[in-house]
């Protein structure tokens, strides 16, 4: 099987197939009701204790990795507080603050002892450490390990999914002992870039050139490869795989993705603008994929601390003066919707508890909300786009254009998404250095939001909040909306709570418009993976977040006609 992609997420072409979550999502209940479940993976079954404070996990036993050595807890304590060093030893615990890391020394003297250990067998001093129950993640046996929280919080599971950063399992044992180790703090070692870890997954790297191919072949030991079709249709993830061998191209010009697909040189790839209205004018020759109600959107972040952005009701005039129905059309080719977040969609039970209707084309009411305002002969506002998002530069001209209907000019400035980073960082990052070259408008990201985790908490934490570690584009905080987010974390068991605190949140944010939200049904929102109907393919899935970790298909999960 041959796929063609651009070089997107580099080097996560592969992950999914080759490392395994250790948590799954039920992808039936995604697909067909939009809503999130749980399933057991690499960890067999898990349970809460009666506070919620304490969660005990049962790994599957039985599972290896690709080069024999054994899946268990050492391995798993070792991928938590490996990524735990190599992202700073930050106090709250790779970005949630639900476990509290204070009291952990995990350093250069651990990976030490465990260098000298190893993990299929650990020695007894190695053992100790890794059950030192002063820690809040520790083992009790080689296949259960223990998570000590902070406060309830009943969605962890959803924290192992293959997203961010904590998700999906690889060979830490063989990391820390091979090609140099982990590398340092906030300075992973390059090496494993080209040199992949062995993973548990049904696929095995045997090939790889940074940003030019990754090639797969079946893994001939994988643990699940006699699995019934039954325990395969429950978690579709776990599947042995069809391809024999899987060949993953970079190809940066669109117009040759097309060419490969049209030609069957390709079993399939992305298509986006300008390329993807050939496969919209030709429906009998290509399929391609439409996301389920998923997590995926895009935001534009009016700048709250930027004149004139800064004036509630200025913000109000603008989301009232957009033609949001001829960006659906022109930017999204029909396939996108407005909604009201920060809420994802799947997360029914907190989703819009004010029930807003998402902001409406109004002029009338956007002259109102601009008299109101005050500012008169504002200076032009900055719309900050980044340069391979196409809806997004389409979309920013389509309200500047919008927008001088209120005597507002709006500046398109088009940058890289590397100078887009230069300009933001954390939510106290930003604060500190709000300058013109932040721009007053802003995509989230810089082009598109996947979530880091699956759960409800996550749009919360990263757009609307004074903890947010990146995302944060509107630069936006206000105490009604961060008492949502501490109620999510100091007590998520007190659902009552929790709603009366989100419900008014979202009033406030409704009223304070810091965002414009578009949910989108293609894979990116300017194309989506595509492949003739003719062909070989039957089906595919991709990253049960879609795109939290990776962008290209799930190889096992390919079917064949």
């Amino acid at each position: 099987m041959d796929v063609i992609s651009p070089a997107y997420d580099w080097p996560s072409w592969f992950t999914f197939s080759v490392y395994q979550a250790f948590v799954d999502v039920n992808v039936s209940a995604e697909y067909n009701q939009g809503v999130i479940q749980y399933l057991p993976s690499l960890v067999a079954n898990w349970t809460e204790s009666s506070n919620g404070e304490t969660w005990t996990f049962q790994l599957r036993q039985g599972v290896n990795f690709s080069n024999g050595d054994p899946f268990n807890s050492y391995e798993f304590w070792a991928d938590m507080y490996g990524l735990y060093y190599i992202f700073g030893n930050s106090s709250s615990w790779l970005g949630r603050p639900i476990i509290n890391m204070n009291n952990v020394t995990f350093g250069p003297a651990s990976l030490a002892l465990l260098n000298q250990s190893g993990l299929n067998n650990p020695t007894a001093a190695a053992i100790a450490m890794m059950s030192n129950s002063s820690w809040p993640i520790y083992v009790t046996g080689p296949y259960t390990i223990m998570f000590q929280l902070s406060s309830p919080y009943a969605w962890f599971p959803g924290l192992f999914v293959g997203t961010g950063d904590t998700g999906y399992a690889v060979d830490m044992g063989y990391a820390i002992t091979h090609g140099g180790g982990l590398g340092t703090p906030a300075s992973p070692n390059p090496y494993w870039i080209t040199n992949p870890i062995p993973g548990t997954g049904p696929y095995v790297i045997t090939d790889v050139s940074t940003n030019a191919y990754v090639e797969l072949a079946q893994n001939p030991s994988y643990w699940g490869k006699n699995l019934s079709q039954s325990e395969i249709k429950a978690n579709p993830y776990l599947n042995p795989g069809q391809a024999k061998q899987v060949i993953f191209n970079y190809v940066p010009d669109d117009t040759a993705r097309y060419t490969d697909v049209a030609t069957g040189a390709s079993d399939f790839s992305i298509i986006t603008y300008p390329d993807f209205n050939l496969i919209l004018d030709n429906p009998s020759q290509y399929s391609y994929l439409r996301l389920p109600i998923s997590d995926d959107f895009q935001a534009i972040g009016l700048n709250t601390l930027l004149y004139p952005t800064n004036n509630t009701d200025f913000r109000q005039a603008i989301v009232h003066a957009i033609n949001y129905s001829q960006i659906i059309q022109e930017a999204y080719y029909g396939e996108a919707s407005t909604f009201m977040g920060p809420e994802y969609i799947t997360s029914k039970a907190y989703y819009d508890l004010g029930n807003f209707a998402p902001y409406q084309y109004n002029m009338t009411l956007a002259e109102q909300y601009l008299n109101e305002s005050g500012v008169t002969n504002p200076p032009p506002i900055v719309f900050n786009v980044v340069s391979v998002c196409q809806e997004c530069l389409t979309t920013a001209e389509i309200v500047q254009s919008d927008l001088a209907a209120l005597n507002i000019t709006v500046s398109i400035q088009v940058m890289t998404i590397d100078t887009f980073n230069n300009y933001w960082s954390t939510y106290s990052f930003d604060v500190a250095n709000v300058n013109t070259q932040q721009g007053n408008l802003n995509y989230i990201g810089g082009e598109w939001w996947q979530p880091s985790y699956v759960d409800p908490v996550d749009g919360w934490f990263w757009f609307v909040s004074n903890e947010s570690l990146f995302g944060n584009q509107a630069n936006y905080y206000n105490p009604i909306v961060q008492n949502c987010l501490n109620e999510f974390l100091s007590d998520s068991t007190n659902t009552t709570a929790v709603t009366i605190a989100c419900t008014a949140a979202q009033k406030q944010i409704y009223d304070d418009a810091p965002y414009i939200w578009i949910l989108w049904n293609l894979w990116f929102g300017d194309g989506s993976w595509v492949y003739k109907t003719s062909g070989p393919i039957n089906s595919f899935y991709m990253d049960p977040d879609f795109g939290g970790n990776t962008f290209a298909p799930v190889v096992n999960t390919v079917t064949f006609k």
